[in-house]
């Protein structure tokens, strides 16, 4: 199985792989993601075969015979450096960065800590117990509580300034979860593919951006490009590539701003970078590759490439 790393098939149509499903709580928005990638990379011409990742996976993999597999994972274990891992140890090349830069994202106080050291704008945030949190503000309001390994806005609480009590976590939250201070503004995004900024989008809600926003019919409004002055513009495609420079990632990345219009570019904050960005048609960072010129099986088709040629 190793000598898959020696070089590409001599197919004319390279088989892909299209890992999708898995066992997190970003099930269901990864089986979207796997049936949207295999379509259009059918579309472009590759050999595939889709995947619903679980514990038989090496068998699967084994009877597949990829050239690549194509990482359409999202949440723990697919996303986290703990796929890539099995990947990296059976031998396949792989789509989307590696364990360091997955295991880096996923865990957002690391994370922070990188962007910190790349000179990157962050919050203030802690890691505290989740009875301490219940009980006690751990930090002044405005703050955020949220799973420090989870993505998607999976669990995620808003502590109003006017808050008289603390938050009565889940409990189904982790035993130690992440407390920021709250970020005020408008919500952008930005994907880099490979050295690249894409573009900049501004997501528009009627409220938090959580995970029924990001997924249900209506729940958000993606304005492409976004209504903002160049000097923002700019800022996000150099805070966004620095922050895929930052945690190493390869590939696709996607990084998430608030920005406090009231402040200029000191109201401009990184909240984390997702290196398995959702992948159906009118997702981000599909919807930013569009708009420059890539529709999605051409997107797919260079993902499926970048991973390719990597030695």
């Amino acid at each position: 199985m190793r000598q898959k790393l020696a070089g590409r098939s001599s197919r004319t149509a390279p088989k892909v792989a299209v890992l999708k499903g898995g066992p997190s709580a970003e099930r269901e928005v990864s089986l979207s993601s796997g049936r949207e990638c295999a379509q259009a990379l059918r579309q472009a011409g590759y050999e595939v075969t889709e995947i619903d990742a679980g514990r038989d996976l090496p068998e699967r993999l084994a009877d597949a015979a990829p050239d690549v597999v194509f990482n359409a994972l999202h949440g723990r274990w697919g996303e986290d450096g703990c796929v890539q891992g099995l990947m990296d140890w059976l031998g396949y090349r792989y789509t989307h960065s590696g364990v360091l830069a997955s295991a880096l994202a996923m865990d957002k106080s690391r994370a922070k800590q990188a962007f910190r050291e790349a000179g990157l704008p962050v919050v203030e945030s802690l890691i505290a117990d989740r009875d301490e949190v219940r009980a006690r503000h751990v930090m002044a309001p405005p703050y955020v509580v949220k799973p420090n390994d989870e993505g998607s806005s999976v669990g995620v609480y808003i502590v109003h300034e006017a808050a008289n009590s603390p938050p009565q976590l889940s409990e189904h939250m982790p035993a130690r979860v992440m407390v920021e201070t709250y970020a005020p503004g408008r919500e952008l995004t930005t994907a880099v593919l490979g050295d690249r900024a894409l573009g900049v989008t501004e997501i528009k809600t009627t409220g938090w951006y959580d995970y029924d926003a990001k997924y249900k019919l209506g729940g958000s409004t993606h304005v492409i490009p976004a209504e903002i002055p160049a000097e923002i513009m700019q800022a996000c495609h150099d805070y966004a590539v620095r922050a895929h420079q930052a945690l190493g990632c390869r590939g696709l990345s996607r990084t998430d701003f608030r920005w406090d219009e009231r402040r200029g570019l000191d109201g401009l904050i990184i909240l984390e970078v997702n290196t398995q960005p959702g992948m159906t048609p009118t997702s981000l960072a599909p919807e930013q590759a569009a708009h420059v010129g890539m529709d999605f099986p051409s997107l797919c088709s260079w993902i499926v490439e970048e991973a390719l040629c990597r030695d």
